[in-house]
């Protein structure tokens, strides 16, 4: 089919511009419609298939938001309340009035990392808990949009263990609440021992340099930046890093954000109304100020999700829909939900990509802006 030939077109036209291996995955009305595959998983290496599993950093985040928001529709937590009234110990040192909503939208006031931090440390829940529980804020919670990094991960994931009747941690809540339901079959937080020689390597043309912004550092501390050195170790592809950790194939990433993309709805599952879905393309609050972080507008909505619309601020390849649920990962691997056409999108990779590339709205430079034009038109032709 010449839509999907395009699309193929697309990606081989990335590996001319840098990159090495590519997946792209879509489900329209609830049914795929791609899932391909090029390149290699090194330079010169073996080829990437279907089955390769991907690195996708902060797409994490929309993952384990999502597992937030089903325990809202459950009604076990909600948005308003503080974040003490389900964790009770978070409320030291002035957090007491953090809500769920500001945890969220990246509003809590607590983007750094410990001090200090190792890999071995980070993947030890109960220690990175307790380290969040004597934070002090940087930020009075609820009125600074500072993205947090990596540390957001824990606690949605901690919250989503204090609200669960079975206190499952988040990756087996994941794994049996949402991705069993859904017949998502290859998205690990934390890859099982036996998935391992799938895991295709991350690339990157050299080792992450500190930024200019120190809260950007104490958000991203360069022991623990997501990239080579760190997320190609076994421990930490075996381990939960809830911000960050994912690794996936596209069609099981497109395959869950087809919940999204069907107004909370899939394959006859239910587990978002659609008002709600709807209602986290609301943006954050100061959503036009610049994020302390980040160091410029990042367009995230109130669910935790980044959002389509005019670019700038929304992130180049969503497309000008504001009703677009998204999310990045650093490096450039994105998934997205478009409810309004009920199209789900996963573009895996393993060569992270500078950030002015990631940035760029000239197919010339970002190649991913001519893959997710060419899946648009083919979802239209359908």
């Amino acid at each position: 089919m010449m839509g999907a030939n395009d699309v193929r077109c697309a990606m081989e036209r990335a590996l001319e511009m840098g990159e090495v291996g590519i997946q792209v995955a879509a489900y329209l009305n609830g049914e795929q419609i791609l899932d391909e595959s090029v390149g290699t998983q090194t330079r010169g290496g073996a080829p990437v298939d279907r089955n390769s599993l991907f690195a996708v950093f902060s797409v994490t985040k929309a993952i384990v938001a999502t597992a937030l928001h089903v325990q809202a529709e459950r009604g076990l937590i909600e948005y308003s309340k503080k974040v003490a009234d389900y964790w009770p110990e978070f409320a030291q040192h002035g957090k007491g009035s953090t809500t769920v909503a500001d945890v969220l939208a990246h509003r809590a006031g607590i983007p750094q990392m410990p001090r200090g931090v190792t890999p071995e440390q980070m993947l030890d829940w109960d220690w990175m808990i307790a380290q969040i529980e004597e934070f002090d804020p940087i930020f009075t919670p609820g009125t600074t949009n500072a993205y947090h990094e990596l540390v957001w991960g824990w606690l949605v994931g901690e919250l989503i263990r204090r609200t669960d009747r079975a206190h499952r941690p988040v990756d087996k809540f994941i794994a049996e609440e949402i991705c069993g339901p859904l017949g998502v079959e290859d998205l690990y937080l934390g890859v099982p021992s036996d998935k391992l020689a799938r895991v295709v390597p991350v690339i990157s043309q050299g080792p992450p340099v500190p930024s200019d912004n120190p809260y950007f550092n104490d958000s991203m501390p360069m022991s623990i930046f997501p990239g080579p050195a760190v997320h190609n170790l076994d421990i930490v592809r075996r381990g939960v890093v809830p911000g960050a950790g994912v690794i996936m194939n596209a069609s099981s990433g497109s395959r869950y954000f087809a919940l999204l993309a069907g107004g909370g709805q899939f394959g006859g599952v239910r587990l978002l109304s659609e008002e709600r879905v709807r209602s986290f393309a609301q943006p954050r609050p100061d959503a036009g100020e610049v994020d302390k972080v980040m160091g410029w507008v990042a367009w995230v909505g109130v669910g935790g999700y980044w959002l389509g619309g005019e670019c700038p601020p929304a992130y180049p390849i969503l497309g000008s829909n504001p009703h677009v649920l998204a999310h990045p990962g650093i490096g450039g691997s994105i998934s997205w939900a478009d409810p309004d056409a009920h199209l789900a999108v996963s573009i895996c990779h393993n060569w992270m990509q500078p950030d002015e590339v990631q940035g760029s709205i000239d197919p010339s430079v970002n190649p991913f802006m001519n893959i997710a034009e060419a899946v648009r038109n083919f979802a239209v032709t359908r």
